[in-house]
């Protein structure tokens, strides 16, 4: 009797068992049906958005259960505002990502009041491009070279205090004693290339090689804009007759600020999402943007749309947030100081 008692009890388990597994979907089930919600923290008709059009039909191909993908802008403070919603108000299911300004996870390292989140407590999928940086101008603007930047006032745009176009030139301004004026107040990178194009501003500064080529495709080959200087350690080969602000500076303290601020273009256009998503369906999106930006198809669409695809592992760009969170105080108070990058962008 007790054996008939036992083996009952083992198969009623096995049934409650296999009506659990009928009533929770798989984890590679969650997303068919499901609409994902890919937050730009940037204005419409810029790099970032040639990239999100270039990545989302690829990213919904290798999702399993092909969900839509539904692209939304929210520009503001230089990714800063996208970021606070996303580790704060964002659903936490895993149909939420963003692809946001690759400064913007540093606002919390330069004690930004504003940036209420630790990008270490993210989960990063990844990152479209490793860039470098630099200025250019609009060639009628006379600016031309490196020289000028203490011989003439420069006047660049800027989406806002926490952006890069506005804390490069400032820091730029800080260690080599430039004459870079910021003009900020513009929604995104795509309004300040309209603002050179009616003179309101000479020009831009920041990683923006990618974004004039997929939505600018003139502007270099015409000789339209200059490139007065590189904002990276070493030439980009390029460019390999304009300067790079490394080769400017022989002081190793300057060295290091720079390695610091110029870090986050290493995981330039990077895509995350919310801390608390449950680990399995953040694996699904971490493989599926992996198996996005390896389709053969994928590349060749990003060639013909003129988009610079460059990959960074979600794995690496972790590793350069833990890196850059990690440096000695006194060289993080040196970047900040340099960059205004304090002063709470809201």
């Amino acid at each position: 009797m007790k054996r008939l008692v036992l083996a009952g009890a083992a198969c009623l388990a096995l049934a409650l068992q296999a009506g659990v597994s009928q009533a929770a979907p798989a984890p590679a089930d969650f997303y068919k049906g499901k609409q994902i919600i890919m937050l730009l923290s940037t204005d419409a008709g810029g790099g970032y958005a040639a990239y999100a059009n270039a990545i989302v039909p690829y990213l919904t191909k290798h999702i399993p259960g092909q969900p839509r993908i539904v692209v939304q802008y929210m520009p503001g403070a230089g990714g800063i505002r996208a970021m606070n919603y996303l580790y704060s108000v964002a659903p936490k299911d895993g149909t939420r990502i963003a692809m946001v300004h690759a400064m913007s996870p540093y606002a919390p390292l330069f004690g930004v009041k504003a940036a209420q989140y630790d990008p270490r407590k993210m989960n990063w999928l990844g990152s479209l491009d490793n860039t470098s940086g630099m200025c250019v101008a609009w060639a009628a603007s006379g600016i031309k070279n490196w020289q000028d930047m203490f011989d003439k006032e420069f006047l660049v745009g800027s989406s806002g205090a926490g952006s890069q176009m506005e804390t490069l030139p400032l820091m730029v301004n800080k260690l080599f004693g430039t004459k870079i004026k910021v003009i900020s107040g513009y929604k995104g990178g795509n309004e300040v290339f309209l603002a050179m194009e009616r003179g309101e501003v000479h020009g831009r500064c920041g990683s923006m090689v990618s974004s004039i080529t997929s939505t600018r495709p003139d502007w270099f080959p015409k000789k339209m804009v200059t490139v007065p200087f590189q904002i990276a350690l070493t030439r980009d080969p390029d460019f390999p007759d304009v300067p790079a602000l490394g080769e400017l500076t022989k002081d190793p303290k300057i060295k290091q600020v720079l390695e610091l601020v110029l870090s986050h273009m290493a995981m330039d256009k990077p895509v995350l999402m919310p801390p608390g998503v449950p680990p399995e369906r953040v694996a699904i999106l971490r493989a599926a943007f992996q198996a996005a930006v390896n389709d053969p198809a994928f590349i060749a669409d990003a060639k013909k749309q003129r988009v610079e695809i460059d990959v960074v592992t979600g794995a690496r760009v972790a590793e350069i947030l833990n890196t850059a969170y990690a440096m000695p105080a006194d060289v993080v108070k040196a970047a900040n100081e340099a960059m205004n990058f304090g002063g709470g962008a809201e």
